[in-house]
């Protein structure tokens, strides 16, 4: 499930014993992006996402704050566990990575997604790590799309 990651920032939930590793997905909240989160999830239910747990929109505390979601009474398998966070746009993005790399010393890796090839986007200001971590996951993505690709040619 690893390799279907969709944006930004992702580790793996393996629950022991029971061989099952899940991808927690949650999308931002803002007017327009409810709507989208909405229609996201909705998409996941039908099984047209798949490769991960989806559930949004929840406020950025929700999302990875597991404390936060029990206090408020969030019932939601991806609550306080988000492996991935998705945001409405390239703003919301960009103040998110700034926040985690500059005052949380996050690690991080940018892309754009939805062109036709995965676009690296990196800071000015970004580490090495960050721009060697960024090119990866570009040529983790692309290889992927590869092998879809390819994998729909030949059925």
């Amino acid at each position: 499930m690893g390799d279907k990651a969709l944006f930004f920032f992702w580790k793996f939930q393996v629950f022991p014993g029971s061989g099952f590793s899940a991808l927690r997905i949650v999308l931002g909240v803002s007017p327009l992006s409810t709507v989208e989160a909405a229609a996201l999830c909705k998409m996941a239910d039908r099984q047209q996402i798949t490769g991960g747990l989806l559930d949004g929109p929840l406020a950025l505390d929700n999302a990875i704050n597991l404390a936060a979601a029990r206090i408020k009474k969030i019932d939601s398998p991806v609550a306080g566990l988000a492996d991935i966070l998705v945001v409405p746009d390239l703003e919301a993005g960009n103040m998110l990575a700034k926040s985690l790399t500059f005052m949380a010393d996050a690690d991080a890796a940018g892309i754009v997604l939805g062109a036709r090839v995965p676009i690296i986007l990196t800071s000015r200001a970004d580490s090495v790590m960050t721009r060697l971590a960024s090119c990866a996951v570009a040529a983790l993505v692309a290889q992927a799309r590869r092998e879809s690709t390819s994998k729909a040619v030949t059925s």
